[in-house]
């Protein structure tokens, strides 16, 4: 290890609690989900106006369409004089019919009343400046339009509340006019309507009715249009009305103060944050719709994608290929590479199944990384001068394999990890490919050996469809990014050519692999030279053994990012290979917490029979890609029970991985390697498994 190597190492450290940073995220994110959901009616639902169960009181059904106080049985109420139209304007601003109101009041020389929508406002606030600049009143019409008889009390205190921090905001006022949604003449305020009206007198608000449609303007009227193209030709019609003189505001036609006051500094502060905030929830949930869609698509696309290629894999496979029969057979001996540190648990177990392999020459090189346990005493005392044991002082993974590659004999070097067990014809298959001239590495088909629990099921279930699907797809495409440290073939003066292993990063195997393109070599995978590995058997080990790779793999692509500009394989496996990482591994999973927070929002509030649906649907397709990998590898079918299990801890688990090694690599986080503890299980499930399924899958 360089001095500069050891420099890093000893600066290394635990990984931060980056996750707390998406722990407060997330309740953002669903809060203001939620709050879009309550303006739209998706959240606490209150769009429909419940039936009447009592006639309105007859003190408010004599009153005046204007009610200032309802309470003992006593109405205060006001009508316009004769020949006075109050003009009054419900559910805006509108963008496209408010202006054009405006513009034809001004031409007749006229002022209304607007009654708007709180969500409205905020989202349009200059159009509340330019109501008030022109002369005209503004009146609330709640946040969000919802019934407020059938609401709940807590909607019911925020449907005011809101709209008047709304108006303060957008243009610093803060009015006494309530229109009540859905309500028309008095005789609407009946039932719940007439509770709820005598709740918001309470508060000080005045109510607005209106008079009836056919009641003449020579009586004095006050007239009720929405912000339509029909209302617009109403009101046309009605200015040209010659028995009224004047068209005004509904205080001013009653003979009432203002409404319009302005409203405290506070309170006008708190009100732009509410509508900056307004604004921002509502891009943010348009801009987050668009990207469910475009992750959906996306994530639908790479399975069809594997599964295609995969198919293509197997066609490849019956014609010219690297390591096809027809080409020469491969027997040079072979240098067999084992680093270990702290591998008494499967050393042996390693060791005896390379030896009981079929090709006819090789040496086993044990590099022992200063272990303190008996990984070098376990090793060494294996009876068989094809063994060496080489020990050195504690300097990491890459180091140890430059030792053996340093002590190697021979031409061919297989690098495998101290956990796994090869089949007795791996190392043979393995080497095949390389009788191509072009070929410089080999990715061989590493499978899960301890799998008997849930979460090795699971662990099973990704080697199979997501590792060596994978591979079938970048050995079709050219550009496969990793030949796994469990079980890979390299030409020595491939390796010798490319500096030896880098330490530059924590995934070697892929930051080697990546030089080797670079180089102007191919790398293939073999999926008949298999390999039993041992998986984490526990959350918290396979947290740290998946939060080293990505990191180490973000590393690795970013060292060779240049590649893209590149010609050749390089060129062709940087803007292949790099660009499938960089969407399907990094961009998807960083925006997967979020995706699956609109599918519980879905399912809880919006339509969750089509949530449900889309969920169910996209789980099919992933059950028949992960059937067809399993087919591919010799795999028995009974293991995809699991699956949709493990779209509900295991999914997120790889995601916060993600997550914590995207923020951790910006930050410039150091992480150092951890190592899992091994129980020499890797050799498990291929003892179990029958000599018909270890066998080539037919094609």
């Amino acid at each position: 290890m360089s001095r500069a190597a050891r420099r890093r190492h000893a600066r290394s450290r635990d990984p931060r609690g980056h996750w707390r940073l998406l722990a407060l995220t997330l309740p953002l994110i669903f809060a203001a989900l939620l709050f879009e959901g309550w303006t739209t009616h998706e959240v606490d639902s209150a769009k429909t106006r419940r039936p009447c169960t009592r006639p309105v009181p007859r003190a408010v059904d004599e009153s005046g369409p204007v009610l200032r106080r309802l309470s003992g049985g006593k109405v205060s109420s006001a009508a316009a004089p004769a020949r006075t139209v109050a003009l009054t304007y419900d559910g805006g601003p509108d963008p496209q019919w408010t202006p054009r109101l405006l513009d034809l009041l001004r031409e007749h020389h006229a002022h209304a009343t607007f009654f708007v929508f709180g969500a409205r406002a905020a989202r349009h606030p200059d159009l509340v400046r330019r109501i008030l600049d022109e002369g005209h009143e503004i009146g609330s019409n709640t946040y969000t339009g919802a019934d407020l008889g059938s609401s709940s009390r807590v909607r019911f205190e925020m449907e005011l509340a809101l709209t008047r921090k709304t108006l303060a905001g957008s243009a610093g006022i803060r009015t006494d006019l309530l229109r009540m949604p859905l309500t028309g003449q008095v005789d609407t305020l009946c039932g719940a309507e007439g509770q709820a009206a005598r709740r918001a007198a309470a508060k000080g608000y005045v109510l607005v009715a209106a008079d009836r449609p056919d009641r003449p303007a020579a009586h004095g009227l006050i007239r009720q249009f929405s912000q339509t193209e029909l209302a617009y030709q109403e009101t046309e019609k009605l200015l040209g009305d010659p028995r009224a003189d004047r068209f005004t505001t509904v205080t001013d036609a009653v003979g009432m103060p203002p409404a319009d006051a302005r409203a405290a500094t506070a309170e006008r502060w708190q009100g732009r944050a509410l509508n900056w905030a307004v604004t921002a929830g509502n891009t943010f949930t348009h801009v987050m719709t668009w990207v469910l869609v475009a992750a959906g698509t996306l994530g639908l696309l790479r399975l069809l994608m594997l599964a295609f290629f995969a198919r293509a894999h197997v066609r490849r496979l019956t014609r010219l290929r690297p390591g096809a029969p027809w080409l020469r057979e491969v027997g040079a001996p072979v240098s067999v590479l084992v680093p270990a540190y702290n591998e008494e648990a499967g050393i042996e177990s390693t060791v005896r199944s390379l030896l009981a392999s079929v090709h006819p020459h090789f040496e086993i090189i044990v590099i022992d990384d200063g272990s303190t346990d008996r990984t070098a005493d376990l090793a060494g005392r294996i009876d068989d001068p094809r063994v060496r044991v080489i020990r050195q002082p504690n300097a990491g993974k890459a180091a140890a394999l430059n030792t053996g590659l340093a002590n190697a004999s021979y031409e061919i070097v297989v690098m495998v990890d101290a956990d796994t067990v090869f089949e007795d014809d791996a190392l043979y298959r393995l080497v095949q490919p390389l009788a191509h001239p072009a070929v410089g590495a080999v990715s061989g088909n590493t499978k899960v050996g301890n799998r008997r629990g849930l979460l090795g099921r699971w662990q099973h279930l990704e080697y199979v469809f997501g590792f060596n699907l994978d591979r079938r797809m970048f050995e079709v495409l050219e550009c496969m990014p990793t030949v796994p440290g469990a079980i890979g073939a390299f030409r020595r003066d491939a390796l010798m050519g490319v500096g030896g292993v880098s330490e530059d990063t924590l995934a070697e195997d892929t930051d080697l692999t990546m030089a080797m393109w670079r180089a102007g070599w191919r790398v293939v995978y073999e999926e008949s030279a298999v390999a039993w590995t041992e998986v984490p058997t526990s959350l918290r080990q396979l947290w740290r053994q998946r939060y080293r790779w990505c990191y180490g793999t973000l590393q690795a692509m970013w060292k060779h990012r240049g590649a893209v500009a590149e010609v050749g394989p390089a060129g062709r496996f940087a803007r292949r290979g790099l660009t499938y990482l960089a969407v399907f591994q990094v961009v998807l999973p960083l925006l997967a917490p979020v995706v699956d927070l609109f599918a519980v929002y879905g399912t809880l509030f919006a339509d969750p029979v089509r949530s449900i649906g889309v969920w169910l649907g996209f789980l099919t397709v992933q059950l028949l890609c992960a059937g067809y990998a399993l087919r591919l590898d010799g795999e028995r079918l009974r293991t995809l029970w699991s699956l949709p299990l493990q779209l509900f801890v295991y999914r997120q688990l790889m995601y916060l991985v993600v997550i914590q090694s995207v923020v951790a690599l910006l930050l410039g986080t150091r992480l150092r390697w951890h190592r899992m503890q091994r129980a020499g299980t890797a050799a498990g499930e291929q003892l179990r498994q029958p000599v018909t399924a270890r066998q080539l899958p037919s094609r």
